[in-house]
């Protein structure tokens, strides 16, 4: 039987060195209802680099229904991630950092807490920082007018003067409202999503009107349609590989439920309803403006620059820049710190270790990824590469091999104990973490070989099942 985390006494994990931010939440702690977990992503799904996912479905081929579909169709399998990946912590009250020990061992979770908190944390705040930097150019230039030539031939590593002020200054936005506690994080969540919402519709219906309305935008036809429908799924799979690092993590949130009911209804409310939203305005500015200026545009910043009004154009920056700085902090600063705490509790604490996140996401020169749609499905397929198998070995673990039952004890061990594993890796789960891994992300390298390229093209979906097969077939090896 799993054991509740009420009926284990804080004081006695806190002795062997656990910190207050990895504990097991109390009844007292877990706050959050239905209404909490519908809102925690509204604002963060209209980020810019969902939109810019998106728009490269257009560039590779994908009608407009297409599209419509391609984008729902991620929002159920997102959903049905979170819920399924969520109930065990909405159950027991225990974080990502800790679950991880279930499934891979003590010292075997190190491996995909360092992917899932460092690497993936870093990679992403970086990436998604940058852009949004990109983005605050257009609101300075409005501002400044000759805010662009500030420091005419300056460059850092490919990086211009406007636009390392302009990452400069978000970074310390979003570094800040992170350090401002979970507490200023639910009240920005549930506040900044009505703002996001307004102002982005606002958006879609200029570029539909400027368009020549619905009808312009749903005869529509890419300039070389999509002749293999494998690109749909590849495309699906992208935009799921944008959510997967929450759908890995989503129990950093699901622990803070109220019942398992909680997160199970809102969160497929919050994405599905949010997503339809996002289908809708995604696609009336992408087209639209496509349509009304006779050009392709990636970036969805260059899309609104061309808003005549420059109120209209600052206000409708900030608010993608609200749900931006959302998806960074909830989705990867969040569980960066948590991660790192749970790993070296004497060394890290949430806040440091989301700090440090920000600092090395800044050194990996991330402006390099976002150059071009090729650069940036390159990232997603090495983020569902190893994103996925982590999700199928979890779900594998506690749905088959535990029966959604977990044991505390052998998650919160003494120092020096092991847990359950003699050796404190789970094997067959690091072995087949490892198989899951190499097999899609090798079909970026090795594009002749057909299997290893679809594996790739489908990366998360590839990893999740994958590991999840295997593992259901060899967990008894252990």
């Amino acid at each position: 039987m799993g054991q509740p985390a009420e009926q284990i006494s804080p004081e006695q994990l806190k002795s062997y060195g656990y910190s207050d931010d990895i504990l097991p939440k109390t009844s007292e702690q877990r706050d959050w209802g239905v209404f909490h977990y519908i809102t925690v992503w509204m604002g963060a799904v209209h980020n810019i680099m969902s939109y810019m996912t998106v728009a490269g479905f257009f560039a590779l081929g994908l009608s407009v229904p297409q599209v419509f579909w391609a984008v729902m169709l991620s929002a159920v399998i997102v959903s049905a991630g979170y819920v399924l990946n969520g109930h065990s912590a909405a159950k027991y009250g225990v974080p990502f950092a800790m679950l991880l020990r279930d499934s891979f061992g003590v010292k075997g979770s190190i491996i995909p807490a360092l992917c899932r908190g460092l690497i993936a944390g870093v990679v992403f705040f970086g990436a998604t920082t940058v852009v949004g930097a990109q983005s605050l150019n257009v609101i300075f230039a409005r501002i400044f007018p000759d805010y662009m030539t500030w420091g005419a031939g300056f460059d850092l590593f490919g990086l211009n003067f406007p636009t390392m002020l302009s990452y400069l200054f978000l970074w310390i936005i979003t570094v800040a409202l992170f350090l401002g506690g979970m507490n200023i994080l639910s009240v920005f969540s549930k506040y900044s999503s009505p703002v996001v919402y307004i102002f982005i519709i606002g958006a879609a219906i200029w570029a539909i009107t400027i368009a020549g309305g619905i009808g312009p935008i749903m005869e529509y036809v890419p300039a070389q349609p999509m002749e293999n429908g494998l690109v749909f799924i590849a495309c699906v799979s992208a935009l799921v590989s944008n959510w997967a690092g929450p759908i890995v993590n989503i129990s950093d949130l699901t622990q803070r439920a109220k019942s398992p009911k909680a997160p199970l209804y809102g969160l497929p409310i919050g994405m599905i309803v949010s997503y339809l939203l996002f289908a809708v305005t995604c696609i009336g500015l992408i087209v639209g403006t496509q349509i009304a200026f006779g050009e392709p545009i990636f970036n969805i910043v260059d899309a609104i620059g061309k808003i005549d009004n420059p109120f209209a154009v600052i206000v409708l920056i900030l608010a993608l820049n609200v749900g931006a700085t959302g998806f960074v902090v909830f989705g990867n600063l969040l569980p960066a710190g948590l991660q790192m705490t749970a790993l070296l509790p004497k060394w890290f604490t949430v806040k440091s270790a989301g700090i440090w996140t920000a600092v090395i996401g800044t050194l990996i020169l991330p402006w390099k990824l976002v150059e071009s749609t090729a650069t940036l499905y390159l990232f997603y397929s090495f983020i569902g590469s190893m994103y996925g198998p982590i999700a199928g070995i979890m779900l594998s673990s506690f749905y088959i091999e535990r029966r959604r039952k977990l044991n505390l004890d052998t998650i919160y061990v003494k120092p020096g104990d092991n847990g359950e594993h003699a050796s404190g890796y789970n094997k067959v789960a690091c072995l087949v973490m490892a198989i899951s891994f190499l097999l899609p992300m090798s079909g970026a390298f090795l594009p002749q070989v057909a299997i290893l390229s679809m594996l790739n093209q489908f990366a998360f979906f590839s990893g999740l099942i994958l590991s999840f097969v295997l593992y259901t077939l060899f967990y008894k090896k252990q």
